[in-house]
């Protein structure tokens, strides 16, 4: 765990003076204020009906949820643009081969470039939840609700930080990796599509989409199905990572 720690803090130092990722964070959040400034302004114009009508939608509804909605779906290309070189460009720069010949574990090599990617990923988060959060001095805000959706959102974060890191451990190319790692995310996210199409709602192929488990939280819902979908899936892309360091190292 030690050695997973120091390699995660080496990962977010990089991020840190690396203008690329600072310049994700800021278009992330431009793009999300500007979506949080929409929804608020047709939040304001359509408070006089929903007053008169008290199980009408309120701000969680049509302010928080349609941002962090905006936000599950930035996710999708945002991650693996920020996961894309954690690998893959140790290959590139041939540190790789004295990260692997120090002794660290490959799965030590894999969590701490997970956890590196994701601390900087939930500092994106709480950047986003600070939006709608300021409301809650003007307007009724369900807190739970807004709770279970930004568990929600780093779960799915989560999830896709690994599935970057696995796309990064798999080419020497970072641009290469980071379009593999999208078209997976689009393929998780779009897979039960046309089930969806077809009146299909409850099958094993809906079960596989990652829509069907970040809906809930966004509904305030929090089950363990949802959960264990995420940390499952998560699992399994870290050690495709581990396992393709355990060739590299082989193959050195």
């Amino acid at each position: 765990m030690s050695a997973s720690l120091v390699i995660a803090r080496h990962e977010v130092r990089r991020l840190i003076v690396q203008p690329w990722s600072w310049g994700l964070m800021a278009a992330a959040v431009a793009l999300l204020a500007y979506q949080f400034l929409i929804a608020l302004d047709r939040f304001l114009q359509l408070a006089p009906k929903l007053a008169a009508a008290p199980d009408g939608a309120g701000a969680t509804d049509i302010v928080a949820a349609s941002m962090f909605s905006a936000y599950a779906n930035l996710l999708l290309f945002l991650v693996p643009l920020l996961s894309m070189r954690t690998i893959a460009g140790e290959r590139r720069q041939h540190s790789l081969t004295l990260l692997l010949a120090a002794g660290v574990g490959n799965g030590a090599i894999v969590f701490g470039k997970w956890l590196g990617v994701m601390a900087w990923l939930v500092l994106l988060t709480a950047l986003v939840a600070l939006m709608p959060l300021s409301l809650v001095a003007g307007t009724a805000l369900d807190l739970g609700r807004v709770g279970a959706a930004l568990l929600g959102l780093v779960l799915q974060a989560g999830l896709l930080a690994a599935i970057g890191v696995m796309a990064s451990a798999w080419t020497a190319q970072p641009a290469l990796a980071a379009a593999v790692a999208i078209a997976i995310n689009l393929f998780l996210t779009l897979v039960d599509a046309g089930a969806r199409l077809q009146g299909v709602s409850n099958g094993a192929i809906n079960w596989l989409a990652v829509t069907s488990h970040i809906e809930p939280p966004f509904r305030g819902i929090v089950a363990s199905v949802d959960i264990a979908y995420f940390v499952i899936l998560g699992a399994v892309a870290l050690a495709l990572a581990a396992n393709r360091l355990d060739a590299l190292r082989s193959a050195d």
